[in-house]
């Protein structure tokens, strides 16, 4: 369940801090992409060496880099995190994490995190039963994050008793778990994705350049959210996310025929394929040939999906459209999420240098039926996905 998701592991400076190395070969053992955040304190435990080498990345420890003034930029880690893990924490850092005390680079990413974050307490059992430690972990809770309890056992001042920070592999099957409590927790997904390609002959086809990212994206953080998702894809060359129910088509109208059988039960749906508007009247059956006069093909119009699933959209359901302009942008995108029915319409535009299709990145505007006008930086399209679903889900609560 963790192959493929970004983690953040944070350490602090508790003797604690060597269970982190375990847990960090555990985490890649499992297919996890792992960054890894030291306080200044937690050098004193473990070194950047070692755990860069276990991580397989850089470690973030300083908010530049020393030696090339290069700044580590704790709001991009906060956003590339799909989950962060604080492990261990000791009490110093959990007062710091409840106040917002941001006086490291661990704090500051704390804060600008956009993911469910669990921390795991260490320390002696006097200081863990004391009430300023106990309402900082209430505080903490009470934000959203997720407690890791303490387990008892021998301590590192000898006493025995509760403080000792839970085991990386109890801390592994709690993180595993967790896409059961996100906040699509008990919702069903719909993505689209991809381009269509329609038929000429055996060997020719109409399509676009759509590579499907943004809607892998889209359907991969649904999941990471706890949605149940069916992610119905045009064709792609793009690895499909595991753990997700993946329809695949070629045509507008295969599309169209999955998309309306599995809206059916959705909750909320997200149509950022890239459908073809026509589809060739008569496909040739062998191929064909070239000649020295003109070709010419008589194209009619295709099954206009979003339309149709907003004629056949429930009261519960939410849907989202996407619209890709070139002109009078927000006037036209705005005029197809009334025209479509649709709750939403995220708009993409082939002016903006570095967005649209077969590119990483994205640039994308929010249009919601309430009227606000949500808007991103340019960003690589898995933070996009993250944005937003964040608009949705604070539409849809």
């Amino acid at each position: 369940m963790l192959k493929g998701k970004n983690i953040l592991l944070g350490i602090t400076g508790s003797i604690a801090a060597y269970k982190s190395l375990f847990l960090i070969r555990l985490l890649v053992k499992e297919g996890a992409n792992v960054k890894v955040l030291l306080t200044p304190s937690a050098k004193e435990f473990v070194t950047p060496l070692t755990v860069s080498t276990l991580s397989q990345n850089p470690v973030y420890a300083d908010f530049y880099n020393l030696e090339t003034g290069e700044w580590n930029s704790h709001v991009e880690l906060g956003l590339w995190a799909d989950m962060m893990l604080i492990a261990p924490v000791t009490a110093s850092t959990l007062s710091k994490m409840a106040y917002g005390a941001a006086d490291n680079l661990l704090i500051t990413t704390y804060l600008s995190a956009r993911c469910p974050v669990f921390f795991a307490p260490a320390m002696d059992l006097d200081m863990y039963k004391h009430p300023s430690t106990i309402a900082n972990i209430s505080s903490l809770e009470r934000f959203g994050n997720i407690f890791i309890k303490p387990t008892s056992g021998d301590l590192a001042s000898g006493l025995v008793g509760e403080g000792r920070m839970a085991e990386p592999e109890e801390i592994i099957d709690i993180l595993r778990k967790y896409k059961n409590s996100g906040a699509l927790s008990g919702k069903k997904v719909m993505v689209s994705a991809g381009p269509t390609y329609e038929k000429l002959d055996p060997v020719r086809f109409i399509g676009n350049f759509s590579s499907g990212l943004m809607g892998i994206e889209l359907a991969k953080e649904a999941e990471a959210l706890g949605a149940e998702v069916t992610l119905v894809c045009g064709p792609t060359h793009l690895e499909m996310p595991e753990h997700i129910q993946v329809i695949s088509v070629v045509s507008a109208e295969e599309m169209a025929k999955a998309c309306f059988e599995h809206y059916k039960e959705a909750d909320i749906a997200i149509m950022a394929a890239a459908v073809a508007d026509y589809t060739v009247k008569e496909k040739s059956n062998t191929k064909i040939k070239k000649k020295a006069n003109s070709l010419s093909l008589t194209l009619i119009p295709t099954t206009d999906i979003l339309f149709e699933m907003g004629k056949r959209k429930k009261n519960n359901q939410f849907l989202v459209g996407f619209a890709l302009e070139t002109e009078n942008e927000l006037e036209n995108a705005e005029k197809k999420r009334i025209e479509k029915n649709a709750d939403m319409i995220v708009l993409n535009s082939l002016n903006t240098p570095g967005a649209g299709f077969s590119k990483p990145t994205n640039q994308v505007v929010m249009l919601t039926k309430n009227g606000e006008q949500v808007s991103t930086q340019l960003k690589n399209k898995k933070e996009i996905a993250k944005e937003i679903w964040q608009t949705v889900v604070n539409l849809v609560k």
